[in-house]
C-alpha cells in the first residue's frame, strides 16, 4: 500500500496471503494515481518511496534509480557484510537519508488506523474486489 504524508492510502495491490510484500512494490508503485487540483492526468511518480529492509534488493533500487525515484530503504545485514566481504568489489553502500526515513511512521500509522476496523484486520472478504471496497470505504470515513 502507498500513503501520502498524511496517511492517507494513495493505491495498494491486493495479494494472497502467502505472497511475500517484498514482491510487489513496483506493482504497488506503477498503481499510484494522485489526483491533480486543477485539470490535468493525475501524478504517476512519487516524490519518495520510503521502504523497509524486506524491501531492500538490487532489483528493486535499480528499477527505481531507472525511474528518476529517489528511495530510502536501510540495508539489510546480510548485505552489509556481503559487500564488506568483498572488499572494493562489494561496492559503496546505497546512500541511505536518515531523516526521510525517520517519516516511515506515517506508513506504519496508516496500517495502524485501517486495522481498526475488525473486517480489515481479519479479512472477511473473500474477494479482492470486495476487499479492496472496504479499505476504501474505511479511508473515506476516516480521513474525509
Amino acid at each position: 500500500m502507498a500513503c501520502d504524508g498524511s496517511g492517507r492510502p494513495l493505491g495498494f495491490v491486493v495479494t494472497g496471503g502467502n505472497t511475500n510484500d517484498c514482491t510487489r512494490p513496483i506493482t504497488v508503485v506503477e498503481t499510484i494515481r494522485v489526483p491533480r487540483l486543477g485539470p490535468g492526468r493525475p501524478r504517476t511518480r512519487p516524490d519518495r518511496v520510503l521502504g523497509d529492509k524486506g524491501y531492500s534488493s538490487k532489483a528493486i533500487r535499480t528499477w527505481l534509480r531507472r525511474r528518476g525515484i529517489p528511495h530510502t530503504i536501510p540495508e539489510r545485514a546480510d548485505q552489509v557484510r556481503n559487500r564488506s566481504r568483498r572488499g572494493s568489489r562489494g561496492g559503496r553502500p546505497p546512500a541511505f537519508d536518515r531523516e526521510a526515513y525517520t517519516h516511515r511512521n506515517v506508513v506504519e500509522r496508516c496500517f495502524h488506523r485501517l486495522k481498526q476496523w475488525r473486517g480489515i484486520a481479519t479479512r472477511y472478504d473473500k474477494t479482492a474486489e470486495s476487499y479492496k471496497a472496504a479499505v476504501t470505504l474505511a479511508s473515506l470515513l476516516t480521513w474525509a
